[in-house]
């Protein structure tokens, strides 16, 4: 793949964007980051109205630890296309590591809005929700997941630790015990199912 693309790179200023966006990304999912970021930049001044380009920018920042400057690349790639789902998901992760929670609950509500079933969404909409202390629009958030992907062990034994720390034991023994069933070796999720018994 990375051999066919760098074919493209003499071409013209859009083909070259498109095959730069592609190496970069490419880079960028085998951890090499300078490399990625080579290509990231080569593909933004190729065309610097590309949302693809711009993203793959932002995620070579975001990975070099450069939040802020990172979001103002997925804000770059969302002003020239306001759909780009990527861009305004990686916004929210940025605003929700510069702690600027209420921004991230913003995009990623707005993502929800586009992609209703999508998991990842849920599951940041549901975990903003945790960060801001509201446990009951979190289990809501969490029980959507779990209409998607019901056999998350993962999902599950989150939803068992917000309900205990809601005091319902019985909810919490519910999904503790489905999360055991599809991943029984969660040694906190047998502690709790343990201390349950003892109880």
């Amino acid at each position: 793949a990375l051999e066919t693309l760098k074919m493209f790179e003499k071409k013209d200023s859009r083909v070259k964007s498109a095959a730069a966006t592609n190496l970069s990304f490419l880079y960028y999912l085998g951890n090499e980051l300078d490399q990625a970021t080579n290509y990231a930049d080569l593909a933004v001044n190729s065309d610097r109205y590309n949302p693809a380009a711009l993203t793959n920018k932002g995620n070579t920042v975001f990975a070099n630890g450069d939040c802020e400057k990172a979001a103002e690349f997925y804000k770059e790639a969302l002003r020239n296309d306001s759909l780009c789902t990527e861009a305004l998901y990686n916004l929210g992760l940025a605003y929700k590591k510069l702690n600027r929670i209420d921004e991230a609950l913003d995009c990623f509500l707005k993502l929800h809005a586009i992609l209703p079933n999508s998991a990842q969404v849920l599951y940041q909409l549901a975990s903003i929700y945790q960060i801001m202390e509201d446990p009951n629009q979190a289990i809501e958030w969490l029980l959507q997941l779990i209409s998607v992907v019901p056999t998350d062990p993962h999902v599950l034994s989150k939803l068992g630790n917000l309900y205990d720390t809601e005091g319902d034991k019985s909810q919490a023994f519910h999904y503790y015990c489905e999360s055991y069933r599809y991943f029984p070796s969660n040694i906190e999720v047998i502690e709790w199912l343990g201390a349950y018994y003892i109880d």
